[in-house]
């Protein structure tokens, strides 16, 4: 009897309907004799509305969040008459929706008074939606004859106190889900827990950052060595290129772990980019599979794949991007530059998402998200003032406007003229290349472009995968 962990996603749950639909899945696998744990998100848009309750709090506005409140506890109220007949466990899951969102509101004027939103706050305050969800499906489940419960995910998931982006902790989570988790199991039950949400070893609640519901899945998924993870979502599987540019872009049936994580870190937003890493040790297969479609096969992502030879298998874009650059004549041959603009960049705790350096050593650039480029370049500056002085370093600039195109797959790896199908790809579509990296895993090529040329090159790249 296989174990799987099963993530469902904002619009795979967004009304009365899709949760009906997703409690049929669970059902039928449920049945086939699968012990299984679910995972869900917040109705859609619902994170966003607590997000900005909080924040009309901070500035000012008290009433905001009320208004937030009363908005979805309505919501919640009508999914819970279309899915739970019984009055009695209605009830129960308004009640307990009613103390959630009083709960809301409370954070809030607390913030209200304060005039200050801190990260821990914040992750006190938008953690209510999935906790709605999962009362709702178990409920559900229970009047369809499954039996189901819903667990707090702070009861499992332990993390750091890193509040908006917390790390789980292995063995206490291991240990929680051994108490709470596998007795349940054991008999047969689905718990459902609301993804994205865990608690410091002290019961502080955090979050592990927007989006992390699939991380929450992959790390349960690794604590009690289930045999698969699946995320459930409003997509057949991974996409060879965003279908919203690419006409023809298709699903991609098997990736590598390797692959699958370049694609989630260049910006495929089909998966949480950390979700891989709980499952590498354990070697546990995730599986990316379409809600509304349940009967197409989706993406299958192993921990090896065996690719074509020459096969590029994906192509993705990121805008809003800047490149800056630190260059002088004497910089050559000069050790610790590159460390300490790194740690210049690291105080700024801005994210690369790509760095290339001229072998004359004589500049180094690297490409960042547009809003941390004053910080960036203010550190720099300050970092390298006396070799400014000195016009050992001649400048450090930022060309904005920036995306970055990455072609994946781990056929590349080895094979002679790839790059220059790429390059001669983008070359004929008139896209100018400002820099390039490939990553020693040789699982990607990447290059900067202006960002009003970003949609043409993923195109003319696309064209590669397709003929590959």
């Amino acid at each position: 009897m296989s174990l799987i962990v099963m993530k469902f996603g904002g619009t795979s749950v967004a009304d009365a309907e899709a949760i009906s639909h997703v409690a049929a899945i669970l059902m039928e696998q449920w049945a086939s004799d699968h012990r299984i744990v679910a995972v869900v998100s917040a109705m859609s848009g619902v994170t966003d509305l607590l997000t900005r309750g909080v924040c009309a709090a901070a500035t000012g506005d008290g009433s905001v969040c009320r208004h937030i409140a009363e908005e979805i506890l309505h919501r919640t109220c009508e999914v819970a008459q279309q899915l739970i007949a019984s009055n009695v466990a209605r009830q129960a899951v308004l009640t307990a929706a009613a103390y959630v969102l009083a709960s809301y509101v409370d954070v809030c004027q607390s913030v209200h008074v304060l005039a200050e939103a801190t990260p821990r706050v914040l992750d006190r305050a938008t953690s209510c939606g999935e906790l709605l969800v999962a009362d709702l499906l178990a409920a559900h489940l229970c009047a369809k004859g499954c039996p189901s419960e819903a667990i707090h995910p702070a009861q499992v998931i332990v993390t750091d106190d890193t509040f908006q982006n917390a790390l789980p902790m292995l063995p206490e989570t291991k240990a929680k889900c051994s108490q709470l988790l596998a007795p349940l199991l054991s008999r047969g039950n689905i718990p459902v827990l609301g993804g994205f949400i865990g608690a410091t070893s002290e019961g502080v609640i955090t979050t592990l950052g927007r989006g992390g519901s699939d991380f929450s899945a992959a790390v349960l998924g690794q604590a009690l060595d289930a045999d698969e993870v699946w995320i459930w979502t409003d997509v057949d599987g991974v996409m060879s290129a965003d279908p919203r540019l690419v006409e023809d872009a298709r699903v991609i049936p098997v990736l590598s772990y390797a692959e699958v994580g370049e694609l989630a870190y260049f910006g495929a937003a089909v998966l949480h980019p950390r979700t891989i890493r709980p499952l590498v040790d354990r070697r546990i297969p995730l599986r990316i599979k379409n809600t509304f479609r349940p009967q197409s096969s989706g993406t299958r992502i192993e921990p090896e794949a065996n690719p074509t030879p020459g096969t590029v298998k994906a192509v993705t874009h990121i805008q809003g991007l800047s490149m800056v650059t630190v260059e002088g004549r004497g910089m050559l041959g000069v050790p610790g530059i590159a460390a300490r603009t790194f740690e210049a960049v690291a105080r700024c705790k801005a994210n690369v998402l790509m760095i290339s350096q001229a072998s004359s050593e004589q500049s180094i650039c690297f490409v960042i998200p547009a809003s941390d480029v004053a910080c960036v370049r203010g550190e720099l500056e300050e970092t390298f003032a006396l070799e400014i002085a000195r016009c050992e370093i001649d400048r450090v600039g930022a060309l904005d406007g920036m995306g970055v195109v990455t072609a994946l797959g781990a056929g590349m790896r080895g094979v002679t003229g790839v790059a220059g199908r790429l390059f001669t790809a983008l070359a004929r579509h008139g896209v100018n290349i400002i820099a390039i990296a490939q990553g020693s895993s040789e699982c990607s090529v990447s290059v900067v472009v202006q960002e009003s040329d970003g949609e043409r090159a993923v195109r003319a790249i696309h064209e590669e995968v397709m003929r590959s």
